[in-house]
C-alpha cells in the first residue's frame, strides 16, 4: 500500500559523487518503494568519454539519453498510484550534460531526438537536488573506486557543478527542494537521515531550499557561498548562485 507521507514519484538529483544512488536505495527502502537507477556502468561509451571528452561525447550522449528514455517508458507503464517511485535521475537533466559536451552540430541532431522523446515522459512529483562541495565529490569519487572514473578531473566536477547549478536555479517543471549535503552523513548518522525525510515529506510547491545543521562535532563549517544553519535551528536558504 502507498504511503501517503512520501511523495508517489521522487527523483534525486546531484552531481557525480554526491549521493544521489544512495539517498535513493534509503529512501525506497525506507518507504517500500520501487527503486530506478541509471545504468551508468552499462553505457560502454564512458570510460572512453572521460579520456576523451571531445571524441566521445556524442555516443555517450546518445546511449545515455535512450537508456534513459527506456527506464522512463517501463515508469510510464507501470501503476504509479499503486506503487511509489525513487529514482536516482531526473530524466530532463539529460540536457545538462548534453550543453556541457556536445558541440553546436550535436545539439542540433540532440534536440531533434529529444523533441520526439520529451513527450513520453512522466515528471516527478518531487525532485530533490543534492549540492555538495567539490573536496567532497572528489573524495567520494576515489573512495567508491569507479575505473572509469579515474581520469574525472577536478575541473570538470567544477564545470559540472556549475552546470547544473545553473539548471535547477532555473527549473520550474516540479517541486524541487535544494539540500546542502556538506555537513551530513546519511548513512552512518540516522538523524541526518530522519531530518531529511521530513522535509521530503512536507508537501509544497515550487522551490525549498534547505542546509541541515549536521551532527557530527567534528565537521567543518560550510563555505560562505553557501546559507549556514545553528546547531539548534536548521534553515531553508537559497543555496543556488545568483
Amino acid at each position: 500500500m502507498m504511503d501517503s507521507r512520501i511523495p508517489r514519484y521522487v527523483a534525486i538529483e546531484g552531481v557525480i559523487g554526491v549521493g544521489k544512488t544512495t539517498l535513493a536505495k534509503m529512501l525506497a527502502e525506507r518507504f517500500h518503494a520501487k527503486r530506478v537507477n541509471e545504468e551508468v556502468e552499462a553505457n560502454p561509451f564512458l570510460s572512453k568519454f572521460y579520456s576523451d571528452r571531445r571524441a566521445y561525447a556524442f555516443q555517450t550522449q546518445i546511449f545515455f539519453l535512450l537508456s534513459r528514455y527506456k527506464q522512463q517508458q517501463g515508469i510510464l507503464q507501470q501503476d504509479l498510484f499503486g506503487q511509489q517511485i525513487v529514482s536516482d535521475y531526473l530524466f530532463a537533466k539529460d540536457k545538462v550534460f548534453a550543453y556541457l559536451n556536445l558541440d553546436q552540430n550535436e545539439i542540433a541532431l540532440y534536440e531533434n531526438l529529444w523533441k520526439l522523446l520529451e513527450p513520453g515522459i512522466v515528471k516527478p512529483d518531487l525532485v530533490v537536488y543534492l549540492q555538495a562541495e567539490i573536496d567532497l565529490l572528489s573524495r567520494r569519487i576515489k573512495e567508491r573506486g569507479r575505473p572509469f572514473e579515474h581520469n574525472l578531473s577536478r575541473d570538470y566536477l567544477a564545470e559540472l557543478s556549475e552546470a547544473y547549478n545553473h539548471f535547477f536555479f532555473n527549473y520550474t517543471e516540479t517541486p524541487l527542494l535544494v539540500v546542502n549535503v556538506n555537513q551530513i552523513d546519511l548513512v552512518n548518522h540516522p538523524e541526518d537521515f530522519e531530518d531529511l525525510v521530513q522535509k521530503i515529506c512536507q508537501p509544497h510547491p515550487g522551490t525549498r531550499y534547505y542546509v541541515p545543521a549536521g551532527t557530527k562535532k567534528d565537521r567543518k563549517k560550510p563555505k560562505p557561498s553557501f546559507a549556514k544553519a545553528t546547531a539548534d535551528e536548521p534553515k531553508e536558504q537559497n543555496l543556488l548562485p545568483e
